[in-house]
């Protein structure tokens, strides 16, 4: 996922901000604003990348998804000047973990998936910290290719 974003997680997302019109958004919604380049950079966080993965994998196989997401994510990340924050395994891993969530409680809606698994929604010291080494995550061949994790727990 790329790095634009502020650390910490949040209740209000960019592209679902509660009570404005955009929380009732469908997830082709979600995703044509995106992929529109509707979101500005300075509002897209860490949460909305989660959310957006999951929007993307409500609407399409997971292969097939994630081709979509992660090409969308770094379309993002040039249009904003800043094509070397895209990082493949960061992306890859949070998109797989909220497909494995996904599947585990059967979430269909946002909202119930949020509430479950807002491990997810956390970016500093997140997740990825029981996976791998912050070396690794920060790498040049991390943020290039898929590296499996490194740490073994």
């Amino acid at each position: 996922m790329t790095t634009l974003h502020s650390a910490g997680p949040r209740t209000k997302f960019a592209l679902t901000g509660s009570g404005d019109s955009s929380s009732n958004m469908s997830d082709e919604e979600l995703i044509n604003r995106f992929e529109a380049g509707a979101v500005p950079a300075s509002e897209f966080h860490h949460a909305d990348h989660v959310r957006l993965a999951f929007a993307y994998l409500q609407k399409y196989p997971p292969l097939a998804a994630l081709d979509r997401f992660s090409g969308a994510l770094k379309r993002f990340a040039a249009t904003h000047g800043k094509p070397h924050l895209y990082n493949e395994t960061i992306t890859h891993a949070y998109f797989f973990l909220i497909r494995e969530r996904m599947a585990r409680r059967a979430c269909t809606e946002w909202d119930e998936f949020a509430t479950h698994n807002p491990d997810l929604l956390i970016w500093k010291d997140g997740i990825l910290n029981r996976y791998y080494q912050d070396a690794t995550l920060k790498s040049d061949l991390a943020r290039n290719v898929f590296v499996f994790p490194d740490r073994c727990s």
